[in-house]
């Protein structure tokens, strides 16, 4: 045999040795990752809040504002002045209001959900490229393989692990969604920015 044959097999057996060891490795931290995944999610007790329009209170005018004086009716006399009890009447309406507002939104409040958010998205992405490492593991072990009831069983978990994916990623783009919406609604309330770190 050439000398360059045998330093070439010699490689190749080596890396073909070392491949078949890294597979069970991955293939064990990504099963931990998916059950503590799973036990995270049984854990959460309710849905995160969705937040739409109707629960953004309005913004109230300011009072700068000038109202303008009372013009004069068709038939030349004024129109009759705001008195005391409609004062009252808004008074009340303003404090109902302020009680329909919900929680209070101070910075621990707008610091928190978004923290809730990142984390979040967070754990989806590392799930997201702990599959996809799955995934490629299995591509190169079905490549590799010669009995067709292994490649069958390997093929099986490919596709597990291809829709999972799916999900983790659509989670992803949602989770991406719900801090853009948080930053937007932020935005509005006039929340200062670094309340949101």
């Amino acid at each position: 045999m050439r000398p360059v044959f045998k330093v070439c097999l010699i490689v190749a057996l080596t890396l073909a040795g070392l491949g078949s060891t890294v597979y069970p490795l991955c293939a064990q931290g990504l099963g931990d990752v998916a059950r503590q995944e799973e036990e995270r999610r049984k854990d959460i007790k309710k849905p995160a809040k969705v937040y739409t329009n109707k629960d953004l209170a309005s913004v109230p005018e300011s009072a700068s504002a000038t109202l303008p004086s009372p013009a004069p009716a068709a038939d030349g006399t004024k129109t009759p002045a705001k008195t005391d009890a409609d004062d009252k009447d808004k008074g009340k309406d303003k404090d109902k209001a302020d009680k329909d507002k919900g929680p209070k939104k101070d910075q621990a409040y707008w610091s928190g959900r978004k923290k809730e958010l990142q984390t979040r998205l967070d754990t989806d992405q590392t799930m997201s490229d702990a599959l996809q490492s799955r995934i490629n593991a299995l591509t190169t072990d079905f490549v590799n393989r010669d009995d067709p009831i292994q490649r069958a069983g390997i093929e099986k978990d490919r596709q597990k692990a291809l829709s999972e994916l799916e999900r983790v990623k659509k989670s992803i783009v949602e989770g991406k969604k719900a801090l853009a919406d948080l930053d937007e609604e932020a935005r509005k309330a006039g929340v200062p920015s670094g309340w949101l770190r």
